[in-house]
């Protein structure tokens, strides 16, 4: 299979990062606004949509990160679960409180809202990371955060 070129890979990488983050976190961002937030519909759709057009720019910088801090990881599964909730709660939890704040969340809501989005991103890590993988194969990409084989593996 020829190589692609360096731009193209850049950019299917973008859109897949892109769809793998607005899917998944679409669907648990309306769960954790509905739920523990205590938003109306109207809010969370606001929060949707602003969380929608703020991933676009994030989601390929946090692949990069998350890719960077996986190859910190172990072959077991418990490093891999550490390293992708850990990757997805620094990177992730600061934007997401932004979002809810700038929908209409407030005091204990905004707390709760933001303290339900960590709890919930230290359970989601790893299947989110799954998740791009997933995205990334279907899209003709490696999984991200792969160790370079040495010479010896």
């Amino acid at each position: 299979m020829p190589q692609r070129p360096e731009q193209t890979k850049r950019r299917t990488a973008f859109l897949a990062d892109t769809t793998a983050l607005i899917v998944f976190f679409t669907i648990t961002g309306i769960i954790n606004e509905r739920i523990l937030a205590g938003m109306s519909w109207e809010q969370v759709f606001h929060a949707r949509l602003l969380g929608a057009a703020l991933m676009v720019p994030v989601a390929r910088p946090y692949g990069i990160w998350r890719d960077w801090l996986m190859k910190r990881a172990g072959t077991s599964r418990l490093s891999k679960l550490l390293w992708d909730s850990v990757a997805l709660v620094s990177f992730q939890v600061p934007i997401y409180a932004v979002i809810i704040a700038v929908s209409g969340a407030s005091g204990s809501g905004l707390i709760k809202g933001t303290l339900g989005a960590a709890l919930m991103m230290l359970f989601l890590g790893r299947p989110y990371g799954a998740f791009l993988n997933a995205v990334r194969k279907l899209f003709g990409l490696p999984p991200g955060g792969d160790k370079p084989m040495s010479l010896n593996s």
